[in-house]
């Protein structure tokens, strides 16, 4: 599905703030796969998905997406196909919108429509099915301000406006890290069950190791730019957080097991 060959990347060349982040990083991501990222504060994490959605611009390497380069596309082309979810749930609504509105935005994405969607209720009944799988209750606040809706209420609408379009990718940059234990775990189920029900290739970005070990078939630790850790299958299934340790114990920085 997706293919990140030789690619490199720098901020700030030739400064005294310069940062290697990639240099010849490559990665191979299979159809269906929902891998789970980790890795400290410096690892890459954000700037993989940056490169990868077209938000930063790589400085060597080639991008693949369905057997098409991609490489030099912009974020809003690659957009038609690739759907992201950040960690404010802000970012992913339009908080001054109704819930109606928000979905009717997310369904004609990459199409050209007018401002009729906001009075064209004929996609009520649509919506209000897709809502109803997430047992939150959204469905009876179609036209409810985004607004008034709790955080993890606006996550889990970001999460049916993101793939309404049945994207080819779907990257969650963090997506529950401001919300509350309790539900961070609603929206990881949601976010589980919509994956495996639409069997979307999905790489998400976590400092959660036990959301880590818990979802998703594939596992990568990045560290400094590289791939340290790469498992699935049954290796992945029988994953502890004591042996993801074991696999990389002699990193010089373990804070994200602190």
């Amino acid at each position: 599905m997706l293919k990140l060959s030789g690619v490199s990347k720098t901020f700030n060349k030739g400064s005294i703030n310069e940062q290697v982040v990639f240099n010849n990083f490559s990665m191979d991501i299979d159809e269906k796969d929902f891998i789970c990222v980790l890795g400290s504060n410096g690892a890459g994490k954000s700037t993989l998905l940056n490169i990868i959605s077209g938000k930063v611009r790589a400085d060597g390497g080639n991008i693949i997406l369905k057997d098409r380069d991609v490489t030099h596309d912009t974020e809003h082309e690659k957009c038609k196909n690739i759907s992201r979810i950040f960690q404010d749930p802000s970012l992913g609504t339009n908080p001054s919108m109704t819930i109606y509105e928000n979905l009717s935005m997310a369904k004609n994405k990459g199409k050209r429509f007018g401002l009729s969607f906001l009075i064209d209720r004929k996609d009520e009944e649509y919506f209000k099915e897709l809502l109803s799988t997430l047992h939150l209750g959204l469905e009876d606040k179609l036209y409810t301000p985004v607004s008034q809706l709790s955080g993890g209420q606006r996550q889990s609408l970001a999460l049916i406006m993101a793939v309404i379009g049945e994207p080819d990718l779907l990257l969650l940059d963090e997506h529950t890290a401001a919300l509350d234990p309790k539900t961070s775990e609603i929206v990881m189920g949601i976010t589980r069950d919509i994956v495996e029900e639409k069997g979307l290739t999905t790489i998400m970005v976590t400092h959660n190791v036990d959301h880590a070990i818990r979802y998703g078939n594939r596992l990568v630790m990045l560290h400094r730019g590289n791939k340290i850790v790469d498992i699935s299958g049954e290796k992945k299934n029988t994953l502890t957080k004591e042996k993801l340790l074991t696999l990389f114990k002699d990193m010089d920085d373990k804070s994200l097991f602190s």
